[in-house]
């Protein structure tokens, strides 16, 4: 199955993250990898499906165990 590629307003439709939210934690290095096809400040802005998801899974945070 090939990587879909997906603009930040597909992002959000899909996962619900803000195109801005996105565009913030770009601006702070911070949240998935991102693809930057054009140069300049409006360059237009990819992520791949399996970026979304490998961050997605990073975040994830276990619950349960032994009470503290």
């Amino acid at each position: 199955m090939p990587d879909d590629f997906l603009t930040p307003k597909q992002v959000h439709a899909e996962y619900g993250i803000s195109p801005q939210t996105l565009a913030n934690w770009r601006w702070m290095s911070l949240g998935p990898s991102y693809i930057k096809q054009t140069p300049g400040k409006g360059g237009r802005i990819k992520y791949r499906r399996s970026a979304i998801e490998k961050w997605l899974d990073a975040q994830t945070v276990q619950t349960g165990g032994a009470a503290a």
